[in-house]
């Protein structure tokens, strides 16, 4: 699988959470991408944020990590818009998730199976 836009539009990385939103952003620019931002999207993302924050890691670190973890996955489309996000974006390729995360990410997903359709 090559996973396509992994941090949905850079809203996992936490940054449409609160205005105001970045200038570059992608859901900034492409406002045609709001599918992203409806309450269940930004509930469902608030739990990630929230969850790797207490795990001390970087939102876009963790869902990075985490679609790389997939046995399935082959490849992970990242997108950066500045150079700390593609360093932050590459590094992920060094985070392991311990099972704590794991299981919080998976009760988040039961909890929001569909959060952006």
């Amino acid at each position: 699988m090559l996973a396509y836009s992994p941090l949905g539009f850079g809203t996992l990385s936490g940054k449409y959470l609160e205005e105001p939103w970045p200038e570059r952003g992608r859901l900034t620019q492409y406002p045609r991408f709001a599918r992203y931002l409806g309450e269940p999207a930004k509930r469902a993302t608030a739990a990630y944020v929230r969850l790797a924050r207490e795990h001390g890691l970087s939102p876009a670190q963790m869902a990075l990590a985490y679609v790389n973890s997939r046995p399935f996955t082959t490849a992970n489309i990242i997108g950066a818009t500045t150079r700390e996000q593609l360093t932050e974006n590459i590094d992920s390729i060094d985070v392991r998730l311990d099972e704590d995360v794991l299981q919080g990410i998976e009760a988040i997903h039961t909890e929001n199976p569909f959060p952006a359709p």
